[in-house]
Formats: C-alpha cells, structure tokens, sequence
C-alpha cells in the first residue's frame, strides 16, 4: 500500500521531528479529524524515514544551529531518497508527487539561515578578571598609575577609567588600601569611597610608569581579540548590487566599470584601481566599504605578553553611538573596553612608510601603536597613489605578498616576540601608473581583481555638470556648457576628466565674487577658467 494513504501530520510537528524533538503524540481517530485536511501526507512520510534512520544510526554530534536542515544533513542520502521514491509510490502520477513531496519539505523548512540572521557581535561584560583575560597585577598597576596623575578618586571613577566593572574593580582597590598603597579621602555616592595615592603607592606607580605609562581602558588579550575579528570578518560579509548604488549613490559611476565592482568587494581580497588621475579613483575606493552597511566591535587596546597595542584611533576609525550607559545605568551588559565604529576605511597615500605597516613602540611612553592593517581590519585599507611611496615598490610588496595570500600577518612585538593576526580587510591599490609597469606578475595574481576608471563620455561630463552646478548652487546653462565643450575640450582634443566639472565650476564662481557679478555660467567666464586651469595642463 502507497504511503500517501498514512494519516497526516501537522507542519509544525513535522519540523519537531526534524529537529530531533519529542516524537509526535499516538496519532488517533479524534486527533486525526482535529488536524487540517490540508496537510501533507507525503511530508509525514519522509519525517518517518528521517525518524526511522536516525533511531538506527547513532545521532551526530550536537550543533549550535537551529535550522532543520543540520538534521536532514545527518541522514543518509541514499535512504533519504529511498523514502521519498516509497513516498511517491509507483504508477501514474508518481513523477509529480515526488515533485510534489520535494517541494513541500522545501516550503516547511523556509528558506536556510542567511547572514543578516546570525546575531550581531557584542562583547559582554566580563563578571571575573578570568573572564576580562586579566590578572590582579595588570588591574592594580592601572588602578596606581591612574591615581598617581590624578591624586584621588572615588572607586567608580576609577571604573570608569579603566572600563572595568565595580564588582571586579573594588576587591582590588580594597586590597591596595590594605597594603597601605592607598588610603580613604572621603565618602562617595552609593556606598563608595574616595581613594588617595600613599607615598608607598606613588613609589610602585613610578615603578609602572617607567615600564609602560598608559592608564587607559584596560587592554584586551589578544585571544579574545582574534576571536571578534572571526566573528565580524569582512569576508562573511556581502555587497549587494542595492548596496553597492546606495553607497555610490553620490558619485556618477560608468555602468560597465560598475558591474565589475560589485563581484571585486564581494571578493574581500584586494583590487587595482588605474586609471588617469582625476577620474575619481580615492572617491570610489573610501565607498567601497558602505557597502556593506555595518558596524564593528574593536578594543581600544589590546595586550600581548605585557606589551600594550593602541589599537582604536580617533583619527581613522567612527564611533558609532551604541546606546551604552554610564556607571550604575550601564544596563547593556557590553564590555566597555570595546568599541563600536564604522566599518573602517583606512587610506596611506603617498607620505606611507614602512613603519606604519609594523607594531610601533613609543621610547618614552613604552606604549604601542598597532599598524595600519591591524586597525584597518574587517573594512578597506587603500593604498593611494600607490608607485609614489617613499619607499620602493618591491619593498612593499614584498611585506604584504604573504599576507594578502594566506590572509593573516606576522606582527613583531618590541619584546621580540612573533604573533599571528588576522589580514582581513579588502585592500585597494589605487594608482594613475599602468600596474603591469609597477609589479610583477606573481603580485598581480595576489590581487584578483584589476578595474580601469575610465574617462567620461561627453554625456557623463555634462551629467557631471549639471550635479556641480547643483552641489555649488549655480543655475546650470546648458548653452555656455556646450560652449565649453566644443571650444576647450573637442576643438583642442583634450580628454575629459571626472574633476573638471567642480574644478571649473569653482574658477568661475571665484572670477564672478571677483568682478561682483551674479554666479552664471557664461562663455567669457568659462574662458577665464579654462585659461587658469589648464595653462600648464
């Protein structure tokens, strides 16, 4: 007898069973009738054999993933299939009911868990220094050496400083004041003291300061570091063509040029953008990553070994307001050591050395800058103008030949220790030279993705001129501009440029401020410009 004639099954008992729940209660008459008509047989039928397999082979290990799909991946194939042909039965119309049983599973399973699902990366707050990766000594030299800059305060300020929680912070504090390195000045709010440096204090906070100065946010071991770094890859991480124009939604971007970026970014490897200078190439490469849309979590500081690693910088990363507290109203349960940015885009252009690319040690302060690619890590690190380096070009690319295949980097600590770091970032070298003429072709293989910026069309030029006119608030005339385009670039066959729009665009409005006239664009005006702008062009 076919199995479609077996009794039905509810759809949201059919997905218990796929996902290795309780097994469905004795179906009766009464329990038969309850159900929906409209439920499948065919689907109760290949949950039995799902069943039925996995009662007679051992369970596979326990995954962390709630979608069915882990559970039938644990099933045989070829039984799975056995099941569904017994299904569909033999005869006429067995073809389209084994179709129809496909097709079933399919709607009851939805569709499989996409990344935009996966909950975001938030560090939480640790409860334990085992937890924070910390030892007492590393939170009583920052708790000493804070009190020796500023004197006295109360245990919460000094939470606050080093990003602690009071739970873990006071037994130390209470421990330093026994030990008479710090003594009460008075009470504090909400059962909490203020706390005075001693002079036995200041002697082992001098002693701290000598070794390494910094007092800030309590750094992150590395481990835990690298473990955020997984979590928030740029390479889990997709650029869709909706994305990808509202990010250049400010730029005009030749449709064919554009098509080959999309698959580039989604690459997270690293491309070459070449093309004449002018054309737009930094514009493009600083929205590369908008792209993708998101924020990360980065340390402020990271330890390795004793050695400290600034790592957040003010001056290339965005903090993003992440809705965090302050002192007691911290209710977020995120580790305040972290901090939440834009996915950063880091840009070294022509002034790049080689020291910014290695862990950089203060003589004085002992403290560590972390290199470029560390902090550009899970965003876009352009390199601009690339060939203009103070440096050779082979010098260059000899350090990041390794890293840009196997996509981790070797860091040299001032201790003298080597450590593995994570080279995740989409690296753009933008540059007017021919890259076949800057590197070789072993290099060349590295970076997947070459995309040439080309110069506009005489169309995409006036597009450009109609949205500067806009953006400077300039009546645009359509006549002066076919002036222009006729008298000083196809009479003088001069190629077009994505900057000269603006450019021009500026020259007359600073001739007009000049003569004290209204801002038009006029023939005599665009004469002046042209003559400005292109006199040793």
């Amino acid at each position: 007898m076919s199995l479609l004639a077996d009794a039905t099954l509810a759809p949201a008992e059919f997905l218990a069973r796929l996902r290795g729940g309780d097994p469905p209660p004795e179906r009766t008459d009464e329990s038969l009738e309850a159900r929906p008509a409209s439920a499948s047989a065919a689907a109760t039928a290949l949950m039995h054999a799902v069943a039925d397999e996995q009662n007679a082979a051992p369970r596979r290990p326990a995954t962390d993933f709630d979608d069915p799909r882990d559970v039938l991946a644990g099933v045989d194939p070829a039984a799975l299939a056995a099941a569904a042909q017994a299904a569909a039965g033999d005869g006429p119309g067995a073809a389209e009911r084994l179709t129809a049983l496909y097709d079933r599973v399919e709607a009851l399973l939805g569709p499989p868990p996409s990344a935009e699902d996966a909950p975001e990366f938030r560090p939480p707050s640790p409860n334990t220094l085992e937890e924070a990766g910390l030892t007492e000594d590393d939170v009583e030299r920052l708790v000493l050496k804070y009190l020796l800059n500023v004197g006295s305060a109360s245990g919460r300020a000094v939470c606050r400083q080093i990003k602690l929680p009071f739970t873990i912070v006071d037994p130390i504090v209470s421990k330093l004041r026994k030990a008479q390195y710090l003594t009460f000045n008075g009470a504090a709010e909400a059962g909490d003291y203020h706390y005075q440096i001693t002079e036995a204090g200041r002697a082992a906070a001098a002693k701290f300061s000598r070794e390494c100065t910094y007092f800030g946010a309590a750094p992150v071991p590395l481990e835990q570091y690298l473990a955020a770094m997984s979590a928030q890859s740029i390479a889990g991480q997709v650029a869709t063509e909706a994305g990808l124009r509202a990010a250049f939604s400010d730029l005009l971007i030749n449709e064919a040029m554009f098509e080959r970026l999309g698959p580039a970014i989604n690459s997270g490897r690293g491309m070459f953008l070449f093309g004449e200078p002018g054309n737009g190439k930094t514009s493009i490469a600083e929205r590369i990553t908008r792209a993708f849309g998101s924020a990360i979590w980065i340390p402020r500081t990271i330890t390795v070994d004793g050695d400290v690693l600034r790592l957040f910088d003010p001056g290339l990363h965005e903090e993003v307001n992440a809705g965090l507290g302050d002192g007691l109203l911290d209710l977020s349960g995120v580790d305040a050591r972290w901090v939440k940015i834009v996915r950063p885009t880091v840009i070294a252009g022509g002034e790049l050395t080689m020291q910014e690319l290695e862990v950089v040690q203060n003589p004085i302060t002992k403290i560590c800058e972390a290199p470029l690619q560390l902090k550009s890590n899970c965003g876009t690190l352009v390199i601009d103008d690339f060939g203009r380096q103070t440096m050779p070009v082979d010098v260059l690319l000899n350090r990041w030949i390794v890293p840009l295949e196997k996509r981790y980097d070797f860091l040299n600590l001032p201790s003298g220790k080597k450590v593995q770091v994570p080279f995740d970032q989409l690296i753009v070298f933008s540059t007017n030279l021919e890259p076949r003429d800057l590197v070789d072709g072993a290099f060349l293989r590295r970076i997947p993705y070459k995309i040439e910026v080309p110069d506009p069309s005489r169309e995409e030029f006036t597009a450009l001129m109609k949205i500067m006119c806009g953006a400077l608030k300039i009546d645009f005339d359509s006549e002066a501009v076919e002036y222009l385009i006729e008298t000083h670039y196809v009479q003088a066959k001069r190629p077009y440029r994505c900057c000269q729009p603006r450019d021009l665009l500026m020259q007359v409005r600073n001739y007009c401020a000049y003569k004290q006239r209204p801002v038009t664009l006029t023939s005599e005006s665009f004469d002046f410009a042209v003559a400005n702008y292109f006199s040793v062009m």
